[in-house]
């Protein structure tokens, strides 16, 4: 059975992805460390894990599997995800894939190891767009239709 898997801590995109979700009929964890609303959806699991560093994303990358979708900014996440053969979406709708999660870890790696060296070097990435967000609509869409299709369940 398909589901959609959401590392929620500071995900932009949760509203968008549960209107797909309700589309489809499609079971949604919502996974954080705590600070999230329950949502009263039937569909809806709110999971608030034991606080720790990345105790979150383990819940989910002992859980997802073939024919689900996750939904994450975490790159690690999206690796493990990726190994247990989920599709993986990033908020601004850019998918991970085995074929570029290699390149995105050892990214991550280089500017952490830059930051470090640079205590000046800070920055943050651009702002997150509604065209980042149409385009992350417009990808969970098509991904969650060919999750569907994997499992041979759900509306298509």
């Amino acid at each position: 059975m398909t589901c959609i898997f959401i590392d929620a801590d500071a995900c932009p995109v949760k509203e968008e992805t549960l209107r797909v979700a309700d589309r489809h009929k499609v079971k949604v964890f919502v996974v954080s460390n705590g600070g999230i609303r329950p949502n009263p959806h039937p569909l809806v699991e709110t999971v608030v894990v034991d606080a720790g560093p990345d105790v979150a994303d383990m819940w989910i990358a002992d859980r997802c599997g073939p024919g689900d979708v996750v939904v994450t900014g975490d790159i690690p996440l999206a690796a493990k995800c990726l190994e247990a053969n989920a599709r993986v979406i990033q908020h601004n709708g850019e998918l991970f894939t085995k074929g570029n999660i290699g390149n995105r870890l050892a990214t991550r790696d280089l500017m952490a190891d830059l930051r470090a060296a640079d205590p000046f070097r800070q920055g943050g990435g651009k702002p997150f767009s509604k065209a980042d967000r149409s385009r992350f609509l417009d990808v969970l869409e098509r991904e969650l239709r060919f999750a569907l299709r994997e499992t041979g369940g759900g509306a298509t």
